[in-house]
């Protein structure tokens, strides 16, 4: 089903609003359920992905060379 479909089942609904009290009612408790319930699982694969990452840094050779003073080696910037 398409959104501009499913809006028209829900835009009769909106001309029965009384003017003077506007709430978000369930609708709006839906909305806000649906977007905490998304973040809520991408926080989840967020940490599962983070937890297979490997932060070992392997040494460079340039920078460990030119601090020990080795000859051949080019010179700090």
């Amino acid at each position: 089903m398409y959104a501009t479909q499913a809006l028209t089942h829900v835009v009769p609904l909106a001309a029965e609003l009384d003017k003077n009290k506007v709430t978000p009612g369930v609708l709006g408790f839906l909305v806000f359920a649906a977007l905490a319930v998304g973040v809520w699982l991408l926080m989840k694969s967020m940490n599962r992905h983070m937890g297979r990452v490997n932060f070992e840094e392997a040494p460079e050779t340039g920078a460990a060379s030119a601090a020990e003073g080795t000859p051949g080696a080019p010179a700090g910037k």
